[in-house]
């Protein structure tokens, strides 16, 4: 049976051989108790390569942000964030029943807003009809504007922003590895802007399961404490925080090559007279453009029949993304595909 080349998302990666030896090995406690040391290394690995006091493995990356938002705010405050952010579209409204809080969503340019944007949604403190500004949330790489940088300068900015209103400041760093390999900027230099952050394991690193989230002792301390109310206490959880920790020692190098393979698929779609890309966009692994000369769902469903599988993206956009699953010679194969669903 030919196998099917799938693009959908970087989250279909599966363990290596590699990976499942040290998961099958992995020394395990119960971690409830903080007595996991497998659990235990990661953590301090993480924090360490992000630069913060502490770390802390969870589940997933909606819990990661949904944590470092609790953490960092109160009932009835608010947090800006772009439009297209993952914690107002992707996260099933989890701000609202998790915190209390709302999002107050600002228009960017691939994906990324500026200070003078947000400076003037901040709520004057002296309004008590409204919300509390509370935190300033960024996502780096920025998912559904097709995997593209936040600048540093932004960045620094936005930071700068947050200190003078007395504000807190997150990234959902789902895919900060592919803006470090991308920039050559080190994680650590991202992280040292904000006070948590919250990152992935499970996507372009090749993880089966789970995240970290890190900032202050104390703010992982209270981190901790919601994680076990949410249900996210997970016993001998080494077993997944060995292969997190393998992601974390082995395949952020690699992902340049990923990087390659998008370009590699993004030139050829630019060339095609019935698919359009802004190549602005192509930063990292992940491409966003349109069909032309059929509706995504017919454009899906043709794919699909030659072996190809990808997702749709925001309105009226195909989603493509390249990981370690899928090798160079695919990735030529995939573009044969394109020529035939859309040359006709």
């Amino acid at each position: 049976m030919k196998k099917n080349i799938d693009l959908r998302s970087d989250t279909i990666t599966r363990p290596s051989e590699e990976m499942r030896k040290v998961m099958y090995e992995a020394e395990v406690g119960d971690d409830v108790f903080k007595e996991d040391p497998t659990v235990n290394r990661l953590q301090g690995y993480a924090a360490e390569l992000l630069g913060k006091e502490a770390a802390l493995f969870v589940s997933s990356g909606v819990m990661g942000n949904q944590l470092c938002l609790n953490i960092l705010t109160s009932p009835r405050d608010e947090v800006i964030c772009e439009m297209d952010a993952h914690i107002f579209n992707y996260e099933s409204g989890s701000p609202a029943v998790l915190s209390g809080i709302q999002l107050l969503p600002i228009t960017g340019k691939y994906g990324v807003y500026t200070p003078e944007q947000a400076e003037p949604f901040i709520r004057p403190k002296s309004a008590y009809y409204m919300p509390t500004t509370r935190v300033i949330a960024i996502e780096n790489t920025h998912n559904r504007a097709g995997g593209t940088i936040n600048p540093i300068s932004n960045i620094k900015g936005l930071g700068e922003l947050a200190r003078k209103h007395n504000l807190y400041y997150h990234m959902d760093g789902a895919r900060i590895w592919n803006a470090s390999v991308a920039t050559g900027i080190s994680v650590k230099e991202y992280a040292s802007y904000f006070d948590t952050i919250s990152c992935c394991l499970s996507k372009g690193l090749g993880a089966p399961v789970g995240s970290v989230i890190a900032g202050s002792k104390d703010l992982i301390d209270k981190a901790f404490r919601i994680r076990k109310a949410w249900g996210g206490g997970m016993r001998q959880v080494g077993i997944l925080a060995a292969a997190g920790l393998y992601a974390l020692q082995n395949n952020i190098p690699r992902l340049k090559e990923d990087h390659e393979k998008a370009s590699m698929l993004a030139s050829a779609i630019s060339k095609n007279p019935n698919l359009e890309i802004d190549m602005n966009t192509v930063q990292t692994n992940i491409l966003a453009f349109r069909p032309k000369n059929m509706s995504v769902e017919q454009s899906l469903e043709k794919l699909a029949q030659k072996g190809l599988i990808l997702s749709s993206g925001k309105v009226g956009f195909l989603r493509a993304v390249t990981h370690l699953d899928v090798s160079f010679e695919e990735i030529e194969q995939a573009i044969k595909i394109f020529e035939e669903v859309f040359n006709k």
